[in-house]
């Protein structure tokens, strides 16, 4: 494996990593907030998705018009940063800005690391290990810092900040000695679209359904993760939920490679990852380790689903899936806000169980008319 490919699998292992290690701990992070402890919950854990939602496009155009391995670099450096914040300090203000920068890695990071993926001649092939290694990353996040949490609330976040330090190690002697490049291939530039077919393009029927399937989607396992920490307290150790949580990334990996195997069409596989999402939500209620793991599945199956369907428009990938990934960041950052809100007006079981229900409903979006068999 030559320097770089290491440098971006490594970087997006312990980037999300980082970001989700803080995930078991979040009511005594969210403690010292002003306002109600599941709403500082939630604020702590949107504040990371509103980083990446707000940098994501302005870092991906500063990425193509420059080098945009200096802004997978920049993002590690932005990742480590917010690390070190979070493991010293215990003021609720420095911590919510902590996880906007450590959402801002993620909107420096992503873009390029994935422009760099696609100029490979086994791009195919690397991205699925990208995508594998990224939700590892998530795994190992929650439930390393769960495991160790009895131990002490911060010690994941220490171990990741120090995994980072070394990946940041790594990219500066790449930089002073990068490897040739042996597979890469040259991909000509593409005439963007005029305002008028952009704005044709984002506001059609396909595809609104695919930005709301897709904000949903990612907003709803936003909710359940955000608010499953305090509504779990008394019944599940820290241990516990860290395994849980996990399994929702663990489940989403052995589904986007198992279900991959198969000739199904995108529309088939939206279907079924919102009939098999929408289970696994209500199962979370009483069965947390099935239900986030029925979540997983589902989510899996989707998110093979939605890019397939975005591939078959007749647009610029490029502007197609920056915008399908604004729309997963905005579901992550804007739903868990929501709800929160709504904590102090109907008890958490109501809202997971209004939830998948919400989700549910985009079972019957008109989607995406016409054959779209693969």
């Amino acid at each position: 494996m030559d320097h770089e490919r290491f440098l971006l699998y490594s970087s997006v292992f312990v980037i999300m990593g980082l970001s989700n290690a803080v995930i078991p701990v979040l009511p005594e992070l969210a403690a010292t907030g002003q306002t109600t402890a599941v709403t500082s919950t939630s604020l702590l854990y949107s504040a990371f998705f509103l980083g990446a939602l707000f940098t994501m496009l302005p870092f991906g155009i500063l990425s193509d018009r420059f080098c945009s391995m200096k802004f997978v670099i920049f993002g590690l450096i932005l990742s480590f940063i917010s690390g070190i914040f979070i493991s010293f300090t215990d003021n609720f203000t420095i911590l919510v800005l902590a996880r906007f920068i450590e959402g801002a890695s993620c909107g420096a990071f992503f873009p390029a690391a994935f422009s760099r993926l696609a100029l490979f001649t086994k791009k195919m092939r690397y991205i699925g290990e990208f995508n594998f290694l990224l939700n590892g990353g998530l795994a190992a996040g929650v439930a390393i810092t769960g495991y160790l949490a009895e131990t002490g609330i911060k010690y994941g976040i220490y171990l990741f900040v120090i995994l980072t330090a070394f990946t940041l190690a790594f990219a500066f002697y790449y930089m002073i000695c990068p490897t040739r490049k042996q597979d890469q291939e040259d991909i000509p530039g593409k005439e963007m679209l005029s305002a008028r077919a952009y704005l044709s393009f984002i506001t059609s029927r396909s595809s609104l359904s695919i930005w709301i399937i897709s904000f949903l989607l990612a907003g709803s396992s936003g909710v359940l993760v955000s608010l499953y920490p305090e509504y779990s307290i008394g019944t599940l150790t820290k241990t516990e939920l860290g395994i849980a949580i996990s399994l929702l990334y663990i489940s989403t990996m052995f589904s986007s490679l198992t279900i991959a195997r198969f000739n199904y069409g995108y529309d088939e596989l939206i279907k079924k990852g919102i009939i098999i999402a929408t289970i696994g939500i209500l199962l979370t209620i009483y069965y947390p380790m099935a239900g986030f793991t029925v979540i997983g599945l589902g989510s899996g199956i989707m998110l093979l689903g939605l890019p397939l369907a975005i591939t078959d428009m007749k647009i610029e990938h490029g502007i197609a899936m920056g915008i399908y990934n604004t729309c997963i960041y905005a579901g992550l950052a804007l739903m868990p806000l929501i709800a929160g809100v709504f904590t102090g007006v109907f008890d958490t079981v109501t809202i997971f169980i209004a939830t998948g229900l919400l989700f549910g409903t985009t079972l019957f979006f008109d989607r995406f008319p016409g054959q779209n068999a693969n």
